[in-house]
């Protein structure tokens, strides 16, 4: 179970060629990609907050590394919800790999928080630039960004990068990018595997901070504070905790299923466990 935050409102997005069913069609397939969700975690994970803000204020970018179901969207949800910046979010799917969709909608999810951004000359390089005007690209997004500022600060969200790891453009894209990116916008990127080398490396230049799956795994405190919303002891919690190594969707859905199956099922769920522990010999 989870909270739920306000949606924002839709952008106007042109899409020509295209029946009135299609173009209706596309246009939500669309705003799904550029809309922060609008489902919360069911708690906040203040220690993870925090390091998402210490994160904010010393580097240009970071990134949630982990496999699926271990609260990278979640998280970056909350903190968007948290972090008292303007917030674009672009979920990025496979079929993005093309570098003019990839930065296209990439620019739409900016557009929705700034209108003019990319408005003109970034949308036309966009349409031509080659694999080695990619570091050029960059500089004219960051360019972009620092005029087109409203003097408001900037999140930009890009869930499920690594879908998108093996185009051979990101590298030079995002190894230009990140270090030129100004204090008034940071990247903030999950994706469940570890990206392309030379991005990887720039975790040591105070450019990348890298928030990995282990940090991401449930602590004892949380998952205390997760299973007290579901009604539901820190006793379930520590046996829940030890199965599921942490893991924030499995955790939740352990929760879940116990608190609907009410007090005698989850009673019954720690005897057991403690039945099935082999004796300790002093």
């Amino acid at each position: 179970m989870e909270r739920v935050r306000s949606a924002s409102c839709d952008p106007s997005l042109r899409l020509q060629g295209l029946t009135k069913d299609s173009a209706a069609e596309a246009m939500q397939l669309i705003l799904n990609k550029i809309t922060t969700p609008i489902t919360l975690p069911r708690i906040s994970r203040t220690r993870l907050l925090n390091l998402l803000q210490n994160s904010l204020d010393s580097y240009t970018a970071t990134l949630l590394n982990g496999r699926t179901g271990t609260g990278k969207t979640m998280l970056a949800t909350d903190f968007a919800e948290h972090c008292g910046r303007s917030v674009s979010w672009y979920k990025v799917d496979a079929s993005d790999a093309a570098p003019r969709i990839f930065l296209r909608s990439l620019i739409e999810s900016i557009r929705r928080i700034r209108a003019n951004f990319g408005a003109q000359d970034l949308l036309n390089m966009v349409e031509t630039a080659t694999l080695e005007e990619m570091p050029h690209l960059a500089e004219a997004f960051v360019y972009e960004l620092v005029e087109g500022g409203d003097g408001n600060a900037l999140l930009i969200v890009i869930d499920d990068l690594h879908l998108v790891y093996d185009a051979e453009w990101l590298s030079p894209f995002f190894r230009r990018l990140l270090p030129l990116l100004p204090a008034e916008a940071h990247l903030l990127i999950a994706g469940r595997s570890l990206p392309p080398a030379p991005l990887w490396r720039m975790r040591s230049k105070q450019t990348l901070h890298v928030i990995d799956e282990p940090t991401l795994a449930f602590t004892q405190a949380e998952a205390n504070l997760l299973f007290e919303s579901y009604g539901l002891s820190e006793a379930h919690a520590a046996v829940a905790l030890e199965h599921t190594r942490g893991r924030a969707a499995t955790l939740d859905k352990f929760a879940s299923m116990l608190s609907m199956a009410g007090r005698a099922v989850a009673e019954n769920f720690i005897t057991t466990d403690r039945r099935s522990q082999p004796l300790t010999r002093v």
